[in-house]
């Protein structure tokens, strides 16, 4: 035993004792060494006090390391087998620490409420294949959290944290910067895992932060930044024109707001999507 945590062989004989097979479906690969839990709880800077919103515990190696060091955590984890036992698992490695634990079996997608105490933090392990759509999800439905760590694909965490203008900044960079600042603080190699991934995972922390000074709606704000980046190479009057009706429409709401007509959408920041969601707010057009 490694102070509480797990380790790779009882990672293993849970796993047996579940009959479970880890598929890619599910993006499940479980963190099995304690020193890189423990960096990750350490990285996303959590106080005592704190209430964490932990998506997809797996078998429990981040939730343990959580409950190490704040008061609360809500763990959602869409697999029924895995949300039994994780609570004797807890009982078993941190005595006393399934008193501060909450299971919610369900897919994150779906949840959007929770018991009290309200999640102060989001501290995760994401699945790869829905990690954006899942951590957008949970900061527009739980707005009390204020910062998190998110571990993600190597390639996913480079796009959220994405300043405008560069080669990988797109929906993601825009979305996310909507509720919060990002930034890389770290990278996990494959070995860490089990099964072992194909790809490098990176850390990125989250710091919420007010969305844009806009009359518009996120909704509508977040409809034009899909039409933007739906013809990446078109030119934002093209790429616009079935929102707004013409290309020559969509450049002139484009002027309006500030921006060049002939622009890309990887160079347009959220304030500037927010901007032009106020004109074509102001033109009657239905978006989002």
């Amino acid at each position: 035993m490694s102070g509480g945590l797990l380790d790779p062989r009882r990672i293993r004989e849970l796993a047996a004792e579940l009959d479970l097979r880890p598929t890619k479906q599910r993006g499940q690969n479980f963190v099995h060494d304690a020193n890189t839990v423990r960096r990750i709880v350490a990285a996303a800077q959590l106080g005592p006090d704190e209430v964490v919103l932990e998506i997809g515990p797996g078998l429990g190696s981040l939730t343990l390391g959580l409950l190490e060091v704040v008061s609360w955590v809500h763990a959602v984890e869409i697999d029924d087998r895995l949300a039994r036992r994780l609570p004797a698992t807890v009982a078993e490695r941190l005595p006393g620490g399934e008193q501060r634990l909450n299971v919610v079996e369900a897919d994150a997608l779906r949840v959007d409420r929770l018991d009290d105490p309200q999640p102060t933090a989001v501290v995760a392990n994401l699945p790869y294949n829905v990690s954006v759509p899942v951590l957008l999800h949970v900061l527009a439905k739980f707005p009390t959290i204020r910062h998190g760590l998110v571990m993600v694909q190597a390639e996913v965490a480079d796009r959220l944290v994405a300043p405008s203008g560069s080669k990988v900044y797109g929906v993601p960079s825009v979305k996310l910067a909507w509720y919060c600042a990002a930034r890389r603080v770290g990278s996990v190699p494959p070995a860490v895992f089990w099964p072992v991934p194909n790809v490098d995972s990176g850390l990125v922390r989250l710091e919420r932060r007010d969305p844009p000074v806009t009359t518009a709606r996120r909704e509508q704000v977040f409809a034009l930044v899909d039409a933007a980046f739906a013809q990446r190479r078109k030119m934002l009057r093209s790429a616009l024109a079935g929102v707004f009706g013409s290309s020559a429409a969509a450049a002139e709401a484009l002027v309006a707001s500030g921006i060049d007509p002939q622009a890309r959408g990887e160079v347009l920041d959220v304030g500037d999507f927010a901007r032009l969601a106020v004109v074509a707010d102001a033109n009657g057009l239905s978006i989002g």
